[in-house]
Order: C-alpha cells, then structure tokens, then sequence
C-alpha cells in the first residue's frame, strides 16, 4: 500500500510539475508573441507618423528669400596723394593796339601792334627817294619825337617799300607860323605852288599840305599836318614810298589810298595834354641849342 501511494504521488507531482512547466511556457510564449506584435505595432505606428505630412503653420507667413547682397565694391588702394593736374593757363590775348605817350610833349597816340616804333634820336624817318625825311616847318628848332613804320612786308606783290608816321614839335614856332609849311605844296602837275588845306583830323582842327619826290626807280610821297597846341607846333608826317613797277614782273602798284589811310587811322587817335613848365623849359633849350633841321 504504501509504496502504491508513492507512486501515485509521485506521478501526481510530476502531473502537476509537468503541468506547471508547460502552462508556463505557454505564457511565456504568449507574452512573447503579445511583446512581438505591441512592437509591431509601435514600429508600423512610428513609420506612419514618419511619412505623414508636418501641419503647416497657419498664419505665419514664410519670410521672404533674402536676396544675396551685391559684392561689395574693393576700395581703392590709398596711394599718395596725387598732384593735381596743373590747369592750363590760356594765354591772355593782347590787345592789337599800343599806346605811345610822350611826357615831355604831352602827346599820345595809339599804333597797330606789329608796327615798329622808334623815338627820340632815331626817330627821323627815311624814305628810299629822298632819304631823310625833312621837317617842314617855317623856322628851325624842331624835334623828332617818335616814328611808327608799316612792316616791310605789308603789301606783298606790289611796289610797296616802305610807309610811316611821324611825329615832330617845335617850340620856336609861333602859332601864326605854324599854319604854314617851309615846301611848296607839289600836288598841282603844272607846279604851281598850293596853299596848305584846312582839314579836321578826329576832333582837332589842322593844317595840310603834302610833297611827292621820284627817281627812276623810286617814289616818295608825304603828307605834312600842322595844329598849335601848349605853346608848340606839332607836326605829323604821314610817308609812302614805292620802287619796282614798272621795272619788275609781276609787282602791281600798291594802293596808296589804302596805306594813307591806315596812317590816318593812327593820326586820329592822337592826343595833347598839358606839358609842366619845367618840361617845357628843358625841351626849349634843348631845341634851341641842337635843333633837327
């Protein structure tokens, strides 16, 4: 009896043993199925969640793309401060005219720039005809005061020579004798003697007389005006002289009119203003004592 229930008991605890190994096992295996799927599902869960569109942000508006900002511009490289360029200085014109004045005459005139001006001593002028001009005053005691002359060049291709203006004074003469020239007048083709012309020269009132001398190849002519002003008598010779027409081809005469007027021209311009005394004194005794006639 006693080892039947042994037996039984036995197998009643290996029943029992077995059955609790086994209903363990089932749950375990269970779990382990239930652990497999809740990963399953986490995993398919989180791969949805992955691929779903992100909300977008209602009322936040996207900023707008920021333009790339333009390369900035190198600075130049400091050098030395550099000079300035030097500005051109434009050469100041110079006027056509020049004025002559005389202190010691109180006289003034003006004259074309590129006209040659002597005064004083060298101020006699010359004409090829007669050489030395004379003065033509009725007593001696003139002087040269000065002498403007044309370019030699100033009519090409004719019988031009030479041309000039001429002032003298002369402090001997009365105001009576000034109205009178030493030369007869040779204007006239019979010879005849003319009497000096009263003539208006810009605003002073003048006496005129003129004189013409010739070679066989040369021509001299003169024009001689008179005007009595602080106590003196100024005298203004207007010259022309020609060669060559006639002799040469090619040379046409010039025109005499036309290089009488220029002189004239200059003539206009000329002025008188008072002279000092002690001037006056030195050019008296000067004209007395070493007169140019």
């Amino acid at each position: 009896m006693a080892t039947i229930w042994k037996s039984v008991n036995q197998a009643t605890n290996n029943t029992i043993s077995g059955t609790t190994l086994s209903s363990w096992s089932r749950q375990q295996k269970l779990a382990m199925i239930a652990g497999f799927a809740i990963l399953g599902l986490l995993l398919a869960v989180s791969a949805c969640s992955k691929q779903s569109p992100k909300p977008a942000l209602v009322g936040v508006s996207s900023p707008a793309p920021i333009s790339a900002a333009p390369a900035a511009t190198p600075a130049p490289t400091p050098t030395a401060a550099a000079s300035p360029a030097p500005t051109k200085k434009t050469p100041k014109k110079r006027p056509a005219n020049v004025t002559y004045n005389d202190a010691n005459f109180g006289v003034s005139f003006l004259y074309p720039r590129k006209f040659a001006l002597t005064s004083g001593d060298k101020a006699q002028p010359q004409l090829a005809a007669v050489g030395d001009v004379p003065m033509n005053f009725v007593q001696p005691g003139g002087v040269a005061v000065a002498t403007v002359a044309l370019p030699g060049s100033s009519y090409p291709g004719t019988d031009f020579e030479s041309a000039f203006f001429n002032v003298n004074v002369n402090r001997s003469v009365s105001e009576q004798e000034c109205a009178h020239f030493a030369f007869v007048d040779t204007r006239n083709a019979d010879g005849e003697p003319v009497d000096a012309e009263k003539v208006k020269i810009g605003s002073t009132d003048m006496e005129m007389t003129s004189n013409f001398s010739a070679s066989a190849m040369k021509q001299a002519e003169t024009q001689y005006y008179h005007s009595f002003e602080n106590g003196a008598c100024y005298e203004y010779v207007l010259g022309l002289g020609t060669a060559g027409y006639g002799a040469k081809d090619g040379i046409e005469p010039v025109k005499r009119d036309e290089v009488f007027a220029k002189l004239e021209k200059i003539l206009a311009t000329v002025k008188i203003s008072p002279v000092e005394q002690e001037h006056v004194a030195e050019q008296t005794v000067t004209s007395i004592g070493g007169g140019n006639e």
